[in-house]
């Protein structure tokens, strides 16, 4: 008898054990994840680029309307899982990145639908139909690294891929590689040790 009241015991400590522990903890933020955006791409004539993005059109002082595909590429699906999402030139997050004339951010849920867009780059304004596409960080042909924050764009819990399309108007068509880094922000990090 001694014997059962031990293993009843043990079996009732190990299920308040395994109580303890959610059925389904929360997602909890990973560390550091970097993708490849977009490949680097020499600058090229624009007239040389082929492919048109027929459903862009730019307000252009100078050159074309419809702006000409320099290069595209696409995410795998992703989260944010409480990161923040930054554009950096490299895998280790230490490079800025270069783009001619613009970047044209699309956001697809996981149907594959676009939810949001958004621009990079050194552009008059884009429409896409009626459709005034917002612009992400100053006008300018470079950036520094982290300096273009996306993660405004993105959905908080629900799954995305980013697609990007570097495009061009006028001149050079040229960009940089293009990685997306989800990583916690460190700036949070910092104000919290500044408030000790």
């Amino acid at each position: 008898m001694h014997s059962r009241t031990l293993v009843m015991a043990a079996t009732l400590g190990l299920m308040s054990c395994a109580r303890q522990v959610p059925a389904s903890a929360p997602p909890t933020s990973t560390g550091p994840r970097a993708v490849r955006l977009l490949l680097d791409t020499p600058a090229q004539e624009t007239h040389t680029l082929t492919a048109l993005r027929e459903d862009v059109e730019v307000d252009a002082t100078e050159g074309e309307r419809t702006p000409r595909v320099v290069t595209t590429g696409q995410t795998p699906t992703l989260s944010l899982n409480g990161n923040r999402a930054r554009l950096y030139g490299d895998a280790k997050g230490t490079l800025g990145i270069a783009v001619d004339n613009f970047l044209l951010l699309e956001v697809l849920d996981a149907q594959g639908k676009v939810s949001r867009r958004a621009t990079v780059g050194f552009t008059e304004a884009v429409h896409m139909g009626p459709e005034i596409v917002d612009s992400v960080g100053r006008r300018a042909f470079t950036f520094e690294a982290g300096e273009v924050d996306i993660t405004h764009l993105l959905p908080e819990s629900a799954p995305f891929q980013v697609r990007a399309t570097a495009l061009d108007t006028w001149g050079v068509g040229r960009v940089s590689d293009v990685y997306l880094l989800l990583a916690p922000d460190r700036r949070a990090d910092d104000d919290d040790l500044r408030g000790q």
